[in-house]
């Protein structure tokens, strides 16, 4: 099996979703077109793209790695504990934000993927009605 031919699944499955998988996921998706495939395989495949910038790996509370696709524009997400809906929010957004960091902790933040975790607004007004 070529390894082009799964990176190339790969990015399309994240693509097509267009929302987080974890590795698993996007094996049991790629397995639909390449029976095949072994796990390990597709793993692998998510580590090198991963390191070559292609896919993205964050944490964002579920208990598994999930992977998307790297685009042109840095983005972030907003990640509700209690629904799990995930906000993504241009860097623009918290340019300011590691600015001040910078200036005030005298520091050079190198982060791309910034994840914050919260209440999103539903969630919020369920817990007021309760």
């Amino acid at each position: 099996m070529k390894k082009s031919s799964v990176e190339q699944l790969i990015l399309e499955t994240l693509s097509r979703e267009n929302t987080h998988l974890t590795s698993l996921q996007v094996y049991e998706e790629i397995r639909k077109q390449l029976p095949a495939v072994n796990s390990s395989t597709v793993y692998r495949a998510l580590e090198r793209m991963s390191k070559r910038g292609m896919v993205s790996v964050s944490d964002i509370g579920t208990g598994a790695e999930v992977f998307e696709v790297v685009k042109n524009e840095l983005h972030h997400h907003l990640v509700c504990q209690e629904c799990g809906r995930i906000i993504t929010i241009g860097q623009e957004d918290v340019r300011t934000f590691f600015k001040v960091i910078e200036q005030i902790n005298d520091f050079e933040v190198f982060t791309n993927h910034l994840i914050l975790f919260g209440l999103c607004s539903e969630c919020r007004k369920k817990d007021n009605l309760s």
